[in-house]
């Protein structure tokens, strides 16, 4: 039986800044290349990798638009990822990176078939093998990411990053340097995460290393189960502002919500002009992982922080979904 990741290969890396271009890729083998610091991959420099990869349709579409921004085809992945970032507490970010890694771990059976990461700056990235729930690719798929991810977060009392999941998310390489700090994104062996002072986890990331990927793990009864309540939450909650749609009236898609999508905003406006825009998809109807695909990219490139955009977006989905 043909893998998913057959259907899905492509993805984008940039190279530099987050407001570089992206480029195609064949995105296993690039993230295989940064896992074991092969020359071409260049673990000196910032580097990010797409959170999720594609099919031909985006291919397509990245060839004939020249840019990620307003893809709202499908995705896939082979592995879903929790981002913890504590902007001035690396010692509760490793103490929260501790407690999810754990109960993940107790819960599905797993050791160091959990990649965990050192981001390079203020956080860790942890990376969940989906072979653990063997999930279909699909245009709702990064949103089931997100629902699963805030669920089993949440589980274990643990704030995550929920931008991360917007389907063109850029995410930095592994092995990668950090502009700012100097430091490099470097795998964390669980028994190193559990045992070693935060002081020395950092200390290590002054250097790559290189590392193999772990094997992918077998299902686990538990995580199809958690994946399953996770879908069906996702479609109960878009079944529910269908139905709240009904009898509200027709609705137009302002001027400025277009210009929003299209190149952004000024900024001293950028959190009311977001703010508006998602409040103005809500009344169509727009789920909230369409308005963060639709949003959040030029929504960063304006200069708002992850956490704000998130916020906004939510407020604003939120706001319009009432229907006034």
């Amino acid at each position: 039986m043909a893998s998913p990741c057959d259907a899905f290969p492509y993805g984008f890396r940039i190279a530099g800044d987050t407001r570089n271009d992206r480029r195609l890729i064949t995105w296993s083998a690039a993230f295989v290349a940064y896992c074991e610091c092969d020359e071409k991959a260049d673990t000196g420099s910032e580097c990010y990798l797409s959170a999720f990869c594609f099919g031909d349709a985006f291919r397509r579409y990245l060839e004939t638009n020249r840019t990620t921004r307003g893809y709202t085809g499908e995705t896939y992945s082979s592995w879903l990822w929790f981002d913890i970032d504590r902007e001035d507490d690396f010692e509760q970010a490793t103490i929260d990176a501790r407690r999810l890694a754990c109960g993940l771990g107790n819960r599905y059976a797993i050791d160091d078939e959990l990649l965990v990461f050192f981001s390079g700056s203020k956080g860790y990235h942890l990376g969940l093998p989906t072979s653990l729930w063997g999930p279909l690719p699909g245009p709702s798929f990064a949103g089931h990411c997100r629902a699963y991810a805030e669920s089993i977060a949440s589980l274990h009392q643990v704030g995550i990053d929920l931008s991360v999941y917007d389907r063109v998310r850029a995410f930095r390489a592994p092995n990668s340097k950090h502009p700012k700090t100097g430091l490099h994104k470097r795998r964390v062996l669980l028994d190193e995460l559990l045992h070693l002072e935060p002081s020395r986890l950092r200390s290590m990331a002054s250097e790559p290393i290189a590392f193999e990927l772990p094997r992918a793990p077998r299902t686990n009864q538990q995580a199809v189960a958690d994946w399953q309540a996770a879908v069906d939450a996702v479609d109960h909650k878009q079944a529910e502002i269908a139905s709240r749609r009904v009898g509200c009236g027709p609705s137009t898609l302002n001027r400025s919500t277009l210009d929003f999508i299209r190149q952004g905003s000024a900024a001293g406006d950028r959190a009311r002009s977001l703010f508006s825009a998602a409040a103005n998809l809500a009344e169509f109807g727009c789920s909230m992982e369409l308005a963060f695909a639709l949003l959040s990219e030029s929504a960063l490139d304006a200069g708002l922080p992850p956490s704000e955009v998130r916020r906004q977006i939510e407020c604003g989905i939120r706001k319009g979904g009432n229907c006034g």
